[in-house]
């Protein structure tokens, strides 16, 4: 597809930005955390045991929780930085197994459940249907998925480059600018989009997030 540049460049940002992510990212006094709380307590209503893939895990705001409930875990990023700062946030644990991969990346492991916290914001459009696609393959029989993100929810504006096409410009702490994807959805079309693909979806929202399940419920 002709945005893998643009995806390379996003992996390089989040890989420039791992030092300083957390302190960049709101902390307990933001406003919205009673929001990231809801979505906390759906995951762990979920349940997310068996085999667990996280997907762009980031920093590890939801790893921990993966790991206390997961039999097994296997936390991938793109970026080998915010992967050391995971392991050191969430500790080491016998169940959680670290990977550096491209959430793209179709994969050959089959897992219960897969889970992404703010990832899908940052699939290009073009990539959506395929991503859903790779999702379901990846997916044991019987297998679930699990999502949270920033909606369209107009409290704040992004520094929009291309905002039609998604795309956001980004800047650190060094001054240096990067692209990156940024795809809002509204969670009555998200989940219109994914019944359209086969999917059986349950979202919900709170603030500015939303989060939700997916089941598949036609072939892949």
């Amino acid at each position: 597809m002709g945005d893998r540049k643009l995806l390379n460049e996003q992996i390089r940002y989040y890989r420039a930005r791992a030092s300083e992510y957390d302190a960049t990212s709101p902390g307990g006094h933001d406003p919205f955390e009673p929001d990231l709380d809801q979505a906390r307590r759906a995951l762990r209503a979920f349940a997310p045991r068996g085999r667990v893939l996280e997907l762009a895990a980031g920093t590890g705001l939801w790893t921990g929780i993966l790991a206390d409930l997961a039999d097994e875990l296997v936390a991938t990023d793109a970026s080998p930085e915010m992967l050391a700062l995971n392991r050191g946030k969430v500790g080491e644990r016998r169940n959680v197994r670290y990977e550096v991969a491209d959430a793209f990346d179709p994969g050959g492991e089959a897992f219960d459940v897969i889970f992404f916290g703010f990832f899908l914001s940052h699939v290009p459009h073009d990539r959506f249907d395929a991503f859903w696609a790779t999702l379901r393959r990846r997916l044991a029989p019987g297998g679930r998925v699990f999502f949270v993100d920033e909606a369209e929810h107009g409290l704040w504006r992004e520094d929009w480059i291309d905002e039609g096409a998604g795309i956001v410009r980004r800047t650190l702490t060094d001054g240096t600018e990067h692209r990156a994807v940024k795809v809002l959805w509204r969670p009555e079309a998200l989940g219109t989009r994914l019944i359209g693909l086969g999917w059986h979806a349950a979202i919900q929202a709170s603030g500015p997030f939303y989060w939700g399940s997916g089941v598949p419920i036609s072939p892949g």
